[in-house]
Order: structure tokens, then sequence, then C-alpha cells
């Protein structure tokens, strides 16, 4: 392998044009990690707020941005079971996905399901660990209950739309404009509300209320959340795309058993990130693999291109992943 790789690093501050082609060294895997020659990677929210200054890398991870990828395993690093060069695997990563290769804890990998390609499996990890780690783990969401995800046609949304129908939820979703609606209907959402000219919390109380509420929107959604909750529900907070502060009553919060949490995926431990990729293979992807879930497409980009990427992101106009095409 050559020592030095194609990347798109952020070189200040800003807007998707701040995104520009680099050459970088090619990472060497430390303990327990892998090297992964990238064929695809995701691009996600937090690439943007990263990009835009929002939110820093943790002092271990690479400065390049990029959070989950699709290749081939083309190093170990020591310690390194269960794993060998040329295996094919998708993968959360640290950072550092926006380039042909990238190193990452061999605990964070998931084998490509049978019958998908790497450009689908690419999309699979950051949506996969946030949905079963917020809407399972942390919210508890089980069969039966009433489910509602805000931005049903984002990567988030579209996963957590499907999963919530093979675990036997009842799903409510809100997007903007009814040809995003329809697609969350069709992927199994009882009913899409757009937010534009419906009140979703008028919607859902007529239904008796959420059980869970998953929620990347902030801001004055949060009073608006708490009033569609039903008694005893679970609000889980995974991003705040108008803002993390608000003036909220907390009096129906205490009368009306509620709770409140939420989590971001990146700060979290290895171990931590280990343990939901282990459940992710006992309970998610069998379904990945038998066809029953699969990831929301919505446009490629090849690498150099990663600021077109960003700014199809940012219209808020896509419907379900976009990729950047690396290898």
């Amino acid at each position: 392998m050559r020592k030095t790789m194609q990347a798109v690093e952020i070189t200040r501050a800003g807007g998707p044009e701040v995104l520009v082609p680099t050459t970088r060294p090619r990472p060497e895997p430390g303990a327990g990690e892998v090297v992964i020659k990238l064929a695809y990677a995701g691009v996600n929210r937090p690439d943007a707020l990263q990009r835009a200054g929002l939110y820093a890398p943790p002092a271990t991870a690479s400065d390049l941005p990029g959070l989950e990828g699709a290749g081939e395993v083309v190093a170990l690093g020591a310690g390194v079971s269960g794993l060998a060069p040329g295996d094919q695997v998708c993968a959360l990563l640290p950072g550092g996905g926006y380039a042909e290769y990238v190193a990452t804890p061999a605990a964070h990998c998931l084998p490509v399901p049978s019958g998908m390609g790497l450009k689908e499996a690419a999309c699979l990890p950051e949506t996969c660990f946030t949905v079963w780690s917020n809407v399972f783990q942390r919210g508890g969401l089980k069969a039966g209950e009433r489910f509602l995800v805000h931005g049903g046609s984002s990567g988030i949304g579209t996963t957590a739309i499907q999963l919530a129908r093979e675990f036997g939820a009842r799903i409510f979703t809100t997007a903007g404009s009814d040809d995003k609606c329809k697609v969350c209907e069709d992927l199994g959402a009882e009913r899409a509300i757009n937010y534009r000219n419906e009140d979703f919390v008028e919607v859902i109380r007529a239904e008796g209320g959420a059980d869970v509420i998953l929620d990347m929107v902030g801001g004055d959604y949060l009073p608006r959340n708490v009033k569609a909750l039903a008694d005893d529900g679970r609000l889980v907070q995974i991003a705040f795309l108008q803002g993390p502060k608000v003036e909220l009553n907390f009096a129906p919060v205490m009368m009306r058993r509620l709770t409140i949490t939420g989590s971001t995926l990146r700060p979290q431990s290895d171990l931590a990130k280990a343990r939901i990729a282990e459940a992710l293979r006992t309970h998610v992807w069998p379904l990945l693999e038998a066809g029953k879930i699969a990831p929301v497409m919505d446009s490629e980009f090849a690498l150099a291109d990663a600021a077109k990427a960003h700014a199809r992101m940012e219209t808020s106009g896509h419907i379900g992943k976009i990729v950047l095409k690396v290898g």
C-alpha cells in the first residue's frame, strides 16, 4: 500500500465550500484497530456541524469528517481477532471517513449484510447505532406502543420507522412535504404528519399520546413534545437543529411521570459503542440479511465533491442517505 491517500479536509469553519480535497498520510492501525480501504462513506448532519465549527472531534480522533463507511480491511492492529485482511465490513468511525483509508476500532466493525452492496452498507452504522441505542435501549420502545419520530424522511427517520415496524410499534412521524410523508407511510408509518400544515401535538394526542418520541429538532419542539407524550412517556433527544435552550414547565413532567433523556453517539467510550455493535449484530443484522429492512438511498457524490454532498444535505430536500464514492 502506498503511504499517502486522497482525503477531504475542513480548511476552516464555514459552509460546504470549506471542504477541500487534500493528500494525507495513510493511517496505521493502533492496538485493537483495523485500517479499512473505504469504497463509500456516509454523509451525516454531525459532519456538517463539524465543518461549521459547532462540533469538535474528540482529541484522539482524526480531524477529517466522516463517521461511517464501508470497504475492505487491509491492516490489523495488535490484539485484533475475528477479522482478516480482505474482509468486507461497514464500520462506525471516530472520524476520518472522508478519505481512502481510515482506522477504527475493530469492535465497531460489522459484516456487510449478504446481498447488500458496499454503497448501501456504508449508510448503516451511524443510523443503526443511533436508532437502536436511543429508541430501543434508552427509550425502551415495545411492541404495540405509539412511537413518534421527527424528520421521518431523514436517514435516522427512515431507519427508525423500519425498525419500529419490525418490532411491532405503531409509528407516527413528521416530515416537511407530502412526498416525504408518502415515503414514510410506505415504509410503515401509520400516520405521517406534514408539519407545515398540521400540528403534530393535536394529531398524536388524538391517538392517546406517544409512548416514545425521537427528536432531533429541539428548540420549541421540546415543550410540544412534552404535550404530545402519553402518561409515562419517554422523550429521547439526539440533536438540536433549532437549538438546545428553551423554557420548559416541568410540572407536567412530574405529574405525568414523563422521562426526558437523550444521548450523542460520538463522545461515548469505545466499549459502549462495541456493546451497541454486538446488540446490532444480534437484533438488527438478521433483519438486514433477510431483506426486511434496508437503507433508503438519496444520492451519491464523488469524494472530491463532498462540498456538493453537504450542499445537498443542507437543502433538506433529500430523502434518506447521501453517500460519497471513495474507491
